[in-house]
């Protein structure tokens, strides 16, 4: 039995479209522990969203795991049939989407969404779910639950269906919360509140985080660790301090510098990561970001870069590094 709650190995996923397979996730491997937050980045496209889809079976069509493992709390995932894995979805492992207005069903009210997921789940009663879903709206700071609890999700602002579906999420204490990008379109004011929850119920419930999203400063405020994916494939993995303090790959420091700093004077422009992402129709055979990479050599147009560790827990997968380590490349 693994030590980890959750354990991904050398995960595969593509979609089979007329135009022919693309590799959306290629070869990912992680694992988390309780009480741990993982944040996830890198640009649209590269397998960030695609990856816990697969963990949660949730993979639209034509999409499909073609290799790989996923195992959680010691059970093998993509070994489950539909109930199986509607016994741990929403209640081991819940899941925040991208657009909570989309995710909400408009022609129920947010309180029988609630009572639904919770009588599912457990075994409470219509008039005890009911009040654990007050007591819920009112945890993740909704005003006037009693009242907003007979509303329906058009009736609540942005930020509010965003803090609904957090209450449905942890309904049940879940052992992994998964956010896929918790934040969009909110305003800053609302995805401070909605960080500051996270972190309150992660202290609460001891639950493990993946936070999948494009904004580093939220990534660098909440999480343990980071990794950075690219064109399907982990490029980087560290502490948030490795990522920020230290990053080893050019992908993950292009990332950073396409941020403003606060230290800056301002005069500096931001630098963006110049051409577009490879087409994953068509993988190259070496490194993926060789294209956009301006300390690209002849090796990365030709071979997939292995994994060099930089440091405790720090792993990297850049041909530079062999330079850097004095170690022989051999080019074919």
């Amino acid at each position: 039995m693994s030590d980890h709650l959750l354990e991904i190995k050398d995960l595969k996923v593509s979609f089979f479209t007329p135009a022919g397979e693309v590799k959306a996730v290629n070869g990912v491997t992680y694992d988390l522990d309780e009480g741990r937050v993982l944040g996830i980045v890198g640009e649209s496209g590269s397998g960030k969203s695609v990856s816990v889809s697969a963990m949660m079976q949730l993979l639209a069509y034509p999409g499909r795991v073609v290799g790989g493992s996923i195992h959680f709390n010691g059970q093998d995932v993509l070994a489950m049939n539909a109930e199986q894995i509607q016994a741990i979805r929403g209640k081991d492992i819940g899941m925040i989407f991208q657009d909570p207005m989309t995710s909400l069903n408009p022609v129920f009210t947010v309180g029988e969404q609630l009572v639904e997921t919770l009588r599912r789940h457990t075994k409470m009663t219509r008039a005890e779910a009911w009040q654990r879903g007050i007591e819920m709206l009112r945890l993740v700071g909704i005003n006037n639950p009693e009242q907003r609890i007979k509303q329906y999700p058009h009736e609540f602002s942005g930020g509010m269906r965003q803090r609904a579906m957090i209450a449905m999420t942890l309904l049940c204490n879940p052992k992994l919360l998964i956010a896929d990008e918790p934040t969009t379109a909110l305003d800053v004011t609302i995805q401070a509140q909605i960080m500051d929850l996270m972190k309150r119920l992660r202290e609460q419930i001891n639950a493990a985080i993946i936070l999948i999203t494009h904004d580093l400063g939220i990534v660098s405020d909440i999480c343990d660790e980071v990794i950075v994916m690219y064109a399907g494939r982990i490029v980087e993995r560290g502490t948030t301090d490795d990522i920020f303090y230290r990053p080893a790959h050019p992908y993950t420091r292009g990332l950073l510098r396409c941020l403003p700093r606060l230290d800056s004077d301002g005069s500096e422009p931001l630098e963006p990561i110049e051409g577009t992402p490879v087409d994953l129709l068509a993988l190259p055979k070496g490194c993926a970001f060789a294209p956009r990479c301006k300390n690209c050599m002849k090796v990365c147009l030709t071979q997939q870069p292995p994994v060099f560790q930089m440091g405790e827990g720090h792993i990297s997968m850049c041909w530079l590094h062999a330079l850097e380590n004095n170690e022989e490349v051999q080019e074919q």
